[in-house]
């Protein structure tokens, strides 16, 4: 079957060969020959039989210009990945194999340009596979292919060449600014890529987090170089989401590289655009590290208002502020926040309740002997009720219990005041206030 249609297309060929003079100018000066072998090699391409196609192909490839199919060149490349993956073990060959491979897409780009793109483009891919031993020869040629097709680079070569770029900083031939402008040129590229489906996007915005992630982990890039890179990017396009949460996770991974306005600036901006609980809290931490407890409790509040966080996550941010404020000495909003958690979330009432006899048992207040002494009162009963909540702080409850308990005031210094011991009390100190029960020692 398959040798009458290599009859049929030989006698095709040949009558067409001597029928139309004006086809010898596009197939060569051998016009016959050469239309003969592109019809023996692609009937048995049809099959897939490779092995019986590739001497045709051969003989078609060095009898025909380029010009004379493309076709040739499109199948050429499919017949050398055959032949590397047939030879893979054979060094020498497989080396010879990828060249010409490679020679097929350049030549394709050059005779073809309006599909130059295209074969660029598959050119990179296929070095991707078979050039990672060589990362010179693939690191220039990617950027062959980058200066060419600028923003019509398939994103996975963008990635192997900032791969490429680090391995060979890291091997001591690329210098850090270089690395850094491919960085930069990728993150460009990229963001200015219109996504055809969901799926194609989904593929574009992983590619950008795995090369953010690659240069973080390469750690090329200093806090001043970082600064200097992102700083005219986001004076010149403040309100892009893209360049703002790319300086976050850039500078917010490299040690050292938060304590500027860039990077807070950066980080209030991406909140703006994209507010979330998560970028709230963000923001907390944030403040919360630089001690600014104004703008920490803020965002905390923030974050705890967004419907997105249910009510375990809000306790768990009002336990972690109650913390935080304790630490700064805002003890009256660590002592509201910590009982919210509990309203919250009973589980985390032994841990609220032991920080909020911490809270009290911390208060210096002022008065007489028994206003000064009261709030530690106060704080035994509310370690008290931590140890009644939470049985594994009871070792550490009972410890602080007995310490406060020996500040309680004397029998006789009560009396002085005409209250003995069982008298409800009311305390009121540093802005909290709470009802207790008198308790003296003698």
């Amino acid at each position: 079957m398959i040798m009458k249609k290599l009859i049929f297309s030989l006698i095709a060929a040949l009558v067409f060969g001597t029928a139309t003079m004006s086809a010898q100018g596009k197939y060569g000066p051998d016009s016959a020959e050469c239309i003969k072998y592109l019809s023996y090699y692609k009937e048995y391409f049809k099959q897939k039989s490779y092995d019986s196609a590739l001497p045709n192909w051969r003989k078609a490839f060095s009898l025909c210009p380029p010009t004379a199919n493309q076709t040739m060149l499109i199948d050429g490349t499919s017949l050398m990945r055959y032949l590397i993956s047939k030879n893979s073990k054979n060094d020498i060959y497989r080396s010879a194999l990828v060249d010409t491979l490679l020679m097929i897409h350049d030549t394709r780009a050059q005779y073809y340009p309006k599909y130059a793109v295209t074969a660029l483009n598959n050119k990179g891919l296929d070095m991707i596979n078979y050039l990672n031993d060589d990362p010179q020869r693939l690191y220039e040629g990617f950027r062959g292919i980058i200066e060419a097709n600028k923003g019509a680079t398939k994103p996975n070569i963008l990635f192997f060449n900032v791969k490429t770029a680090v391995d060979l900083y890291q091997n001591g031939i690329l210098d850090a600014e270089t690395v850094m402008k491919d960085y930069e040129e990728a993150m460009s590229i990229l963001a200015g890529i219109t996504p055809k489906n969901d799926i194609e996007r989904q593929q574009n915005e992983k590619i950008t987090t795995d090369i953010e992630s690659l240069f973080i982990a390469s750690k090329i890039a200093s806090c001043d170089n970082l600064i200097a890179l992102f700083t005219p990017r986001f004076e010149a396009n403040p309100d892009d989401l893209a360049t703002v949460k790319s300086i976050v996770m850039m500078m917010g991974s490299t040690e050292g590289c938060t304590d500027n306005d860039l990077f807070l600036n950066a980080a209030e901006k991406m909140h703006q655009l994209e507010p979330s609980a998560n970028s709230a809290y963000f923001l907390y931490k944030l403040y919360n590290s630089k001690n600014d407890m104004t703008k920490a409790v803020k965002y905390m509040e923030e974050a705890i208002s967004y419907p997105e966080s249910d009510n375990v996550q809000d306790a768990a941010y009002y336990f972690e502020l109650a913390t935080s404020c304790f630490k700064a000495g805002l003890n009256a909003k660590a002592f509201e926040s910590a009982l919210a958690a509990i309203d919250l979330d009973q589980s985390l009432a032994g841990k609220s309740y032991m920080l909020i006899g911490t809270i009290w048992g911390s208060m210096v207040c002022s008065g007489n002997e028994i206003e000064t002494r009261a709030p530690y009162w106060v704080a035994v009963d509310y370690l008290v009720k931590a140890r009644n909540a939470d049985s594994s702080l009871a070792e550490e409850c009972n410890k602080l219990i007995a310490q406060y308990s020996t500040y309680f005031p004397q029998t006789a210094e009560a009396f002085m005041y005409n209250i003995t011991d069982g008298d409800s009390y009311t305390v009121s100190c540093g802005g909290m206030r709470a009802l207790t029960t008198v308790r003296t020692q003698e």
